[in-house]
């Protein structure tokens, strides 16, 4: 690892595990890093010749999978379904007087596009981004590529239909299988460690392994998510910017009924300068640079920004949910 100044703590797995689970019991960011098991798929996916191209080629090299693309280089999430029902509306405004809800705008487009394709066309445009200067360029096109394992939501690739099913991520990355944090039978082998919950606080609560390949310059704009989140990062580095849930009134984000809601409105970059946000000069944030070997512990409804340094492999896998942090996010509107 490069030395970098992280604004979180970093536990060695061989000698601070005690630690990091002490961090994850009172749901605070960390880093873990030195993980044999982890460190092994590292070796695997950047040192061995072909290693990747034959495990995400298929028989014939053609195997397509769900692809983000972008006009330029950044990428919002977007879900045009996402209103809720009037049953949930009911209910939110019952119990939060700050909830807010808004329609679809009129003149809303889709920020990005949802494409199919080949991990070898992928890779090409990626190792193009390494060469060019400048290296962060935000007005070329981008390209997001993604692995879904669904496990228990729907082993033959339900939860992510019409594309190549990627369930082979539960054996590439063992240390995020639920089964490795059970503890083991009487007449059962013991498991390969015996350390419970490394990286699922709830294993039954486990909904897949999501991998996303980034290019040089990507950048997933802030949000939070509703789980816990376990984030490794297999190949490259990864710059991720780090919110608590209490800077949520100055993030500015897109409200419930919003297809990008729960987001920031915000542009991230230097040279932005948000006036439709004034208040955003008030959050303040945690900064941390993952490098291949590193896994972040990210509790419940944290927002975080994601920027591709080079190019990278990332997964996640998320595992229960907490509700140390959410009177922050609903005093937000949600």
């Amino acid at each position: 690892h490069q030395t970098i100044h992280q604004g979180v703590c970093i536990f060695d797995y061989r000698t601070d595990f005690d630690k990091a689970m002490t961090y994850r019991e009172a749901e605070v960011p960390y880093i873990l890093r030195n993980d044999p098991r982890v460190l092994e798929t590292v070796l695997r996916w950047n040192l061995i010749p072909d290693y990747m191209q034959r495990m995400l080629g298929g028989p014939d090299g053609s195997s397509q999978y769900r692809t983000e693309y972008s006009e330029n280089n950044h990428f919002l999430y977007w879900n045009p379904e996402t209103h809720p029902s009037k049953r949930t509306i009911e209910r939110k405004r019952k119990q939060n007087s700050h909830f807010k809800l808004v329609e679809k705008p009129a003149n809303w487009t889709k920020p990005t596009k949802i494409i199919h394709m080949t991990y070898s066309n992928w890779l090409s445009k990626a190792n193009s981004t390494e060469v060019r200067a400048p290296s962060f360029a935000n007005d070329v096109p981008h390209w997001y590529f993604r692995l879904i394992g669904c496990g228990e939501t729907g082993a033959k690739g339900q939860c992510d239909p019409g594309y190549s099913t990627s369930e082979y991520l539960f054996d590439e990355l063992p240390f995020f299988q639920p089964r490795y944090q059970e503890q083991p039978a009487p007449d059962e082998p013991a498991p390969l460690d015996p350390r419970p919950s490394t990286y699922l606080v709830d294993p039954n609560a486990q909904r897949g392994i999501h991998c996303r390949f980034g290019m040089k310059g990507v950048v997933a704009e802030n949000h939070f998510d509703a789980s816990r989140n376990s984030i490794v990062v297999l190949g490259g580095a990864r710059r991720y910017i780090l919110n608590q849930p209490n800077q949520c009134p100055h993030l500015c984000l897109y409200p419930v009924g919003h297809p990008s809601a729960r987001h920031s409105s915000v542009d991230w970059s230097p040279s932005s300068q948000n006036k439709e946000c004034p208040e955003f000069h008030l959050a303040t944030a945690n900064e941390v640079v993952l490098q291949a070997g590193d896994v972040l512990y990210l509790p419940t409804e944290w927002f975080h920004t994601i920027v591709s340094l080079s190019m990278n492999y990332q997964c996640n896998t998320r595992s229960g949910v907490s509700h140390q942090y959410t009177p922050f996010i609903e005093d937000c509107g949600f």
